[in-house]
């Protein structure tokens, strides 16, 4: 036998062995893959059957999850009840609470690096955690028991669960630390930072006065329309750059406040009871901010909507009241430009003479990078932002600085006891006696309750200015003093309703105030489309119940489609294309529903023709006002007397057909050249997305979310983009993440529905069970005994002292 016959045995035999050597590895990696994908995603998945103690519980407390994992709290008082809360929150959501808390505390930096450097120094310079601590210690003895009582149950979680930390924090690479209350009252200060966007505006006005013709001025900033809907004169039934703030919203869900609530008299409705409506349109993600929860005490129910690292319900019903709430639009933002002292840069000139700066040194925390340490100025007015805004140091100018008054930069905030307060509301006297306590962000609050009534209050501290109304517009002059703020609107004096005649009281960031009211609220309301569709509804008479109410908030018609298109069916069509979608448009019904074309159609000339009218004409696209500013558009092309256009055949024809090609240009881009195959849901998808794992290879497309959906900018079903940038220009990434029906006649039969799901574990079977039936307005009940939603696949946990 040769030498190379002796070698194919040795060889087969490596062979053999190497394919045994790379099966084991395989084999090992295949486990070390599960076992990771173990660790990370299913370890951390909370318990939810079984018994766990919990240290501070004066007594046994039963969590049953229902089939849609919605926990319902059986407790024998509240402390226990809002310490199981907490623990819960804290099982499902503990990764958006530290995202919360960190951007309350400038601390995001710390662990998402130098990107997130501008929110740290923005929410440093407001100083807005330790006003929170601050107002902490205000709080009652009672509200701050409970606030304790919530966090020792965060608490609770995190000492058990060191080692079983959702995957977020081990791919950031943090431990949580202990919670706070603080933690919890800092999130009423990111809120009132979000829904209060007068700055803003400010800013705007001053960057187009001198620049903009001041007969443009009003078309721009039309403020209120004598016919348009005053939440507290309900009319009688009728027969037939992305700034910090934005960044700051991104994180925490809050961006661009704008909801619907209404509430219908027993008189109206088929029960003879009242009805109560409520659909909040913040950010849209996964999950989605808001969370689920029902509460049994032995005395009382309460169920609606929580927020993770808040205690108690923002929104919701107990066994006597139920409440919800709007974004008023008040104007307590003012800038102040303050003129430096001669020779003095560390003083500032006020009416009583030069003073000081009041200084504080703030250190910041880089992930990846040094420290970064700055100083913090403030005036009599507040604290001094062109020192961290170049825009604003522009806008001072030499020798000035911009320094900002704000309501809800004060250390003597109750709103969170004010929240607690309300769940524990039996009746209009008590609910308003815990709305006294409220200060910051100004909320539209809408009442009912079991005895019949129905009521409304636009709570909230609003500055008193020292002149009459129309102050607060501009930056003002803080030297001069003329503009300064005497006082707050008292609450006994804050605009206010009552079992109204007409029977039923609506808001959809409509004005609260008309001309006549005492006090100034503001001018800078939302467009009207909302409230006035919502009037329409009510015009129609007959008798309400839960389904009509369902019904409206699925609305998805748009009251901008039906008034600006008959001013785009006067162009005369220059082609085959543009015929063709006049033809479609003329024949719509205006419902931006997500299996048509002619949405997309009336979107994307619209949204062109704000580019031709607005950058073009003003260079400014005016996106603190709207991303689509139908109001100004209508009022523009309605206006044969307007200067913003030259006058043609048509009022800004030329500027109209221009946007009818590029809207038909992009449209074919998007979705091909057959247009009566275009949908209008292909492009307006709910952007159901996860602030990490979207970023995650693999992780990206398995936690995705996203769906098409009907709907639009300026439909009661709300839904669209504040950036409309490419490629996702029309997504839908604002809108009614929680909605509610509560009934007061038989509050078992009350509906529900949040977004996405109760958890935050990607992989829970309750991430995002709740995807189809909220894209599709459907609803769920809160209610049943313990026996009864263990019959229906639920799970007890039994939490105990």
């Amino acid at each position: 036998m040769s030498e190379a016959d002796l070698s194919k045995p040795r060889r087969r035999r490596w062979v053999i062995l190497i394919g045994k050597i790379t099966a084991a590895v395989v084999a090992l990696l295949l486990l070390a893959g599960v076992g990771g994908f173990y660790w990370l995603f299913i370890r951390p998945l909370p318990v939810t059957q079984g018994e766990i103690q919990l240290s501070g519980l004066t007594a046994q407390v039963q969590v049953i999850r229902d089939q849609h994992g919605i926990p319902h709290i059986f407790a024998q008082n509240r402390a226990d009840a809002l310490q199981a809360l907490g623990f819960l929150h804290a099982s499902e959501r503990l990764f958006q609470m530290e995202l919360n808390r960190r951007a309350g505390q400038g601390r995001l930096a710390e662990v998402l690096g130098k990107d997130r450097l501008g929110i740290d120094k923005f929410t440093r310079t407001l100083g807005v955690y330790a006003l929170a601590q601050q107002s902490f210690e205000r709080y009652s003895p009672e509200a701050q028991a409970l606030f304790q009582a919530y966090a020792a149950g965060v608490n609770a979680w995190l000492q058990a669960n060191q080692n079983r930390l959702p995957a977020e924090f081990l791919l950031l690479g943090i431990k949580p630390e202990p919670w706070q209350p603080a933690d919890s009252v800092v999130w009423g200060k990111l809120m009132a930072l979000q829904l209060s966007k007068n700055m803003a505006l400010e800013k705007l006005r001053a960057r187009l006065q001198g620049r903009v013709d001041p007969k443009v001025m009003p078309i721009l900033f039309p403020g209120l329309n004598l016919d348009d809907p005053v939440t507290t004169q309900p009319r009688a039934l009728q027969k037939a750059e992305q700034d910090v703030y934005e960044q700051l919203g991104t994180i925490t869900g809050l961006a661009h406040g704008a909801s619907n609530e209404w509430a219908i008299s027993g008189a109206l409705t088929s029960s003879g009871k009242p009805i109560l409506a409520n659909d909040p349109h913040l950010s849209l993600e996964a999950p989605i901010l808001w969370y689920l929860a029902r509460i049994v005490l032995p005395d009382d129910e309460l169920k609606g909507a929580s927020i993770p690292g808040l205690p108690g319900l923002l929104l919701g019903q107990n066994n006597a009241i139920a409440w919800g709430m709007t974004t008023t639009g008040s104007d307590v933002q003012d800038l102040f430009v303050e003129t430096l002292a001669p020779n003095d840069t560390s003083s500032y000139q006020t009416p009583q003479g030069n003073t000081a700066f009041t200084t504080r040194t703030e250190t910041i925390a880089v992930k990846g990078s040094a420290p970064v340490t700055f100083t913090v100025r403030s005036t009599r007015h507040g604290p001094v932002l062109s020192d961290i805004d170049p825009a604003l140091a522009q806008l001072a100018g030499e020798g000035k600085v911009v320094a900002l008054s704000f309501t809800a930069l004060r250390d003597d905030d109750r709103t969170g006891e004010a929240i607690v307060a309300i769940n524990a509301a039996q009746n209009w006297d008590e609910f308003n006696t815990a709305l006294s306590l409220y200060q910051a962000p100004p909320q539209n609050l809408i009442y009912a309750d079991r005895v019949g009534n129905i009521g409304f209050v636009a709570a909230g501290m609003v500055p008193v200015r020292k002149h009459g109304s129309g102050e607060g517009l501009v930056p003002a002059d803080g030297a001069a003093g003329a503009d300064d703020w005497v006082g707050f609107v008292p609450p006994n004096e804050w605009p206010r309703r009552f079992n109204p005649s007409a029977g039923y009281i609506f808001n959809a960031n409509n004005a609260v105030t008309g001309p006549g009211f005492m006090y100034w609220y503001g001018a800078d309301y939302e467009e009207t489309f909302r409230a006035r569709r919502l009037q329409e509804l009510f015009d129609q008479g007959g008798r309400h119940d839960l389904d009509r109410s369902a019904a409206m908030q699925a609305d998805h018609l748009s009251l901008a489609a039906r008034e600006l298109v008959p001013f785009l069916l006067k162009i005369q069509p220059q082609d085959d294309r543009q015929r063709q979608a006049l033809a479609l448009l003329a024949q719509w019904d205006f419902v931006m529903d997500q299996n048509r074309p002619e949405p997309l159609i009336f979107e994307a000339w619209l949204y062109q023709l704000n580019k031709v009218l607005f950058p073009g004409k003003l260079g400014e696209d005016l996106a603190e006002k709207s991303p689509l500013k139908a109001t100004q558009v209508t009022i523009i092309l309605d206006n044969s007397q307007t200067t913003f256009c030259p006058q043609q055949d048509i009022i800004c024809g030329a500027e109209m057909r221009q946007a009818l090609v590029d809207a038909l240009s992009l449209g074919e881009k998007l979705q091909g050249h057959d247009m009566a195959q275009w949908r209008w849901g292909q492009e307006h998808r709910a952007t159901l997305t996860h602030k990490v794992y979207s970023h995650v290879p693999v992780l990206k497309n398995l936690t995705d979310l996203s769906v098409p959906s009907s709907g639009g900018f300026y439909t009661l079903d709300r839904g669209g983009s504040f950036a409309m940038e490419p490629p996702d220009i029309f997504a839908r990434n604002h809108g009614g993440g929680y909605r509610a029906i509560y009934d007061l006649a038989d509050p078992a039969a009350s509906r529900f529905m949040i977004t996405t799901g109760q958890s935050g574990h990607i992989f829970s079977p309750y991430y995002g069970n709740l995807v189809d039936a909220w894209n599709k307005v459907q609803s769920i009940n809160l209610t049943g005994q313990v026996n009864e939603i263990l019959q229906q696949n639920g799970r007890k946990l039994t939490l105990s002292p």
